[in-house]
């Protein structure tokens, strides 16, 4: 007989998998100390989920059942798998030993569990690439296929990258815990840049049919909080401005049908002028300092454009200031290429495209299509109607997320109305 009551359950579920996954992974790591038994354990616990909910009804604390139900399955696997050798593993003598043990629950102690998850992920034994791509795929959830289009890399290359880390994490015994005040330092550039990244995957989808993933964008910017808590200095401070003054656009950035609206295009009435009037106060606070780094930097441009009635009344003199700075500190192709958007707004599009022809020809952003984008709109606005639409394909062929793909294929065909040029499209991906 139909139960009416499995597809809403089995929504709430596919909800609450969403946005408690990677918190409930944390702390299984966190009671478990390994990662692959972790995730193990987290599947058995939402397969128990889709067992039991149905039947039982929701619990009140769905998290906690699931921390729960996936540490005491795995305590089980582990003593099955006990039985069959003669040595009994350390991690297995510990969790049987525990295993009567009541956890502690305690909600800060849980929600505390992804910081201390990505100061591990971070850990100075493991390389700058591994610590960016373990932390992406444990703590947020990313395909490996994401993470290495966020790092221009291929996918079979971020998966042995990823099992390499969990190997030495094991091997040296790097503790699950968030260093003390002295070691921090050391580790929290890494720690700001996985943030960034994820936020960057939200905010910017790598691929699928929606712009943006609100869970990444604001999962990023919980964590970017919760550093603040723990160490509120200069780029911290900045990070979390930046990700607050990003993300205040949200509501503008697309129209009703999902479609893309450039940012000058925005209705800036939809903006959170709640989240730029924080973000802003933030960026005075990491100024008040006395050093100024690059996501401070990059905030403080964000807040000029965030605080800007129009572009047109934008200080773009400003901005190109503060860019020059930023590329002193944090020499990168992507630098320049807002830099040389901000050149496009103020001198016009003929140096902007000078800057970007020389990225481009350095062997640089070839794979990054709003750099082709970029190249195509200072065409475009140039009258090279044959060379814009060049670029533009360019961009296409690179593009994997629909949004921008619908952008791309509007623009051509406005150009091929002015022009008899061919435009044969490549197909979709």
């Amino acid at each position: 007989m139909y139960d009416a009551s499995a597809q809403p359950m089995g929504e709430s579920i596919d909800g609450i998998y969403r946005t408690e996954s990677r918190r409930v992974l944390a702390t299984l790591i966190r009671l478990l100390g390994d990662f692959d038994l972790a995730e193990e354990a987290l599947q058995d616990a939402f397969t128990a989920a889709m067992e039991q909910w149905p039947v039982e009804g929701l619990p009140s604390n769905p998290r906690a059942w699931l921390i729960s139900t996936g540490r005491f399955r795995a305590i089980d696997k582990l003593r099955r798998r006990s039985r069959q050798t003669a040595a009994l593993p350390e991690l297995t003598s510990r969790m049987i030993s525990t295993q009567d043990e009541t956890p502690d629950w305690d909600p800060n102690a849980i929600d505390d569990d992804q910081l201390r998850l990505i100061f591990t992920c971070c850990h100075p034994a493991l390389s700058q690439d591994a610590q960016l791509a373990l932390t992406l795929r444990e703590v947020c959830g990313l395909t490996t296929y994401e993470i290495a289009r966020a790092f221009l890399s291929t996918t079979p290359t971020i998966a042995k990258r990823i099992v390499r880390a969990k190997e030495k994490i094991r091997i040296a015994k790097i503790p699950y815990e968030v260093p003390n005040q002295r070691e921090i330092r050391g580790r929290l550039g890494t720690v700001l840049g996985v943030i960034y990244l994820v936020f960057t995957e939200g905010y910017v989808a790598t691929t699928g049919e929606a712009l943006a993933r609100p869970d990444l964008s604001s999962e990023a910017i919980r964590l970017g909080r919760l550093l603040v808590e723990l160490l509120p200095e200069s780029e911290v401070l900045g990070l979390l401005a930046l990700l607050l003054l990003h993300d205040s656009r949200r509501n503008a950035r697309s129209s009703s049908d999902h479609d893309l609206i450039l940012f000058d295009d925005q209705d800036r009435s939809l903006w959170d002028y709640e989240l730029i009037a924080e973000g802003v106060s933030l960026v005075d606070r990491a100024f008040a300092s006395r050093t100024v780094g690059p996501y401070a930097l990059q905030a403080a441009i964000a807040a000029i454009h965030a605080q800007s009635p129009s572009p047109a009344a934008t200080d773009w003199n400003e901005i190109i200031g503060l860019y020059d700075v930023l590329l002193r500190v944090l020499p990168s192709p992507i630098v320049e290429l807002n830099r040389a958007a901000a050149i496009a707004l103020r001198d016009g599009p003929s140096m902007a495209l000078e800057i970007v022809d020389a990225i481009l020809a350095r062997g640089e952003l070839r794979d990054y299509y709003p750099a082709h984008i970029a190249r195509a709109d200072f065409l475009r606005r140039l009258g090279n109607v044959q060379e814009s639409t060049a670029a533009y394909e360019q961009a296409l062929s690179i593009v994997r997320q629909e949004p921008a793909r619908r952008f791309l294929l509007k623009r051509l065909n406005e150009l091929r109305s002015t022009s008899t040029v061919d435009i044969s499209l490549p197909p979709k991906h």
